[in-house]
């Protein structure tokens, strides 16, 4: 059985990025170098849901198409009565990637949808102060695989970019030098 070939970007990290990156960083071990440990996508519907179950649907083939994947409907957590929302009533659908398939679909991201959002000047430098990165995206037709469809509805999408590092800066410049479009 022959073994998978792994994606471009992380033949780059491993061969090129990684080193950099102890050096860059002044670390002492390679281990210690950070890493994408996980991507989550996800969509959130609300409550257009409780109207319409085929709402969820369409937003679970749609982050199937982005990702190859197949996406679990999320649930809401608690009752809000102003909302009309009841615990346990599925509110969205999300897509977790690790391995090949995350370092895919970050590359997909970033060149080729990110560059197709008009008058695009980069994405925002804030990280959550514990490493992990937060990108909403407005408007799906970005990405390459969907058809653009008049009167569809299209609902926000998040994604979230884990790392293993503790420290901003530092996922700051791993994110930037995967190919990450951060604003000047």
């Amino acid at each position: 059985m022959a073994a998978r070939q792994k994606s471009r970007l992380q033949e780059r990290y491993n061969k090129e990025i990684r080193t950099a990156l102890k050096e860059r960083l002044e670390l002492s071990n390679i281990m210690q170098v950070p890493r994408l440990s996980k991507l989550v996508i996800n969509i959130g519907v609300g409550r257009d849901a409780i109207a319409d179950s085929k709402v969820i649907q369409s937003a679970m083939n749609t982050l199937k198409e982005i990702t190859g994947r197949q996406p679990v409907r999320t649930v809401a957590r608690k009752s809000i009565a102003g909302f009309k929302l009841r615990e346990g009533m599925p509110i969205g659908a999300k897509v977790t990637l690790r391995g090949d398939s995350m370092y895919e679909f970050f590359d997909k991201l970033v060149m080729f949808a990110l560059p197709e959002v008009r008058d695009f000047r980069g994405v925002s430098k804030k990280l959550d102060k514990r490493g992990n990165y937060n990108l909403g995206i407005k408007d799906w037709v970005i990405f390459p695989e969907l058809d653009y469809q008049v009167g569809k509805k299209s609902y926000g999408m998040n994604i979230t970019f884990h790392t293993t590092s503790q420290n901003d800066d530092h996922a700051r410049e791993l994110l930037k030098d995967l190919g990450m479009p951060f604003a000047k």
